[in-house]
């Protein structure tokens, strides 16, 4: 059964009811809101608070990763224990080309002479391939990550994609999700642990130093702080 199709004026309304009432009051309003088929929850796999809330709301809803082909191997390692602790399978979605057939065609290590290139063939493609017949998709952005965040709302309607975006712990702290994590038992990346608060492909993330905005690690040395999914 198909659900309705939201106006961006319904959107804002359904927006300013979830302010201040926590990632569940968002879930919920997804899961009675659109069917299972119909929206699935993006995961990096570095924490994951949400793949924690949404099987404990929804057991069974879709979700997925981008596997860009250059994912550090404990971002493999915490999905296998993911997929083991809740008894789940996740989506994975690889790019159109692999990283072989990336230096082939544009020459290697493009992510260091053109990283927005380089995103848009291995994330930004794939995500195209994930999203495809979604009418909603959910993610784990935050606004205190960064200034490009800042204003991020709870749903809303993701221009680039097409399609609604959710955000349940737009609002969160960092301290908010770790208390989650430990409160809860929640698997996460060992990297969070060794100074990277936010986790890409292993080129191009480093770890961040004190005082730092979260995704500062990313591209690090250039304006660059965003892989283009969020815009």
């Amino acid at each position: 059964m198909s659900t309705k199709e939201w106006t961006d004026e319904e959107l804002r309304a359904v927006n300013a009811s979830l302010e201040g009432k926590g990632p569940d009051a968002a879930l919920r309003w997804v899961v009675d809101n659109f069917d299972r088929d119909e929206f699935a929850l993006a995961c990096s796999f570095s924490e994951c608070v949400l793949v924690d809330m949404l099987v404990g709301i929804r057991p069974g809803a879709r979700i997925f990763y981008l596997d860009t082909g250059l994912l550090f191997k404990e971002t493999y390692e915490v999905i296998e224990k993911v997929c083991c602790k809740y008894g789940i399978s996740v989506e994975r979605y690889t790019p159109r080309l692999t990283v072989a057939e990336m230096e082939r065609e544009y020459g290697p290590e493009l992510w260091k002479r053109d990283p927005d290139q380089c995103c848009e063939i291995r994330k930004t493609s794939a995500m195209r391939a994930a999203l495809g017949g979604l009418k909603l998709w959910i993610t784990g952005l935050r606004r205190e990550e960064s200034a490009t965040r800042a204003s991020a709302p709870i749903v809303g309607r993701d221009v680039r994609f097409g399609i609604v975006k959710v955000n349940p712990i737009a609002a969160w702290t960092r301290k908010e999700v770790w208390d989650y994590i430990v409160r809860n038992d929640v698997p996460y990346n060992p990297l969070l642990d060794q100074g990277y608060p936010s986790i890409g492909c292993k080129p191009c993330t480093e770890p961040v130093k004190t005082g730092e905005d979260e995704r500062a690690g990313r591209w690090a040395g250039r304006a660059k702080i965003e892989c283009g999914l969020h815009k």
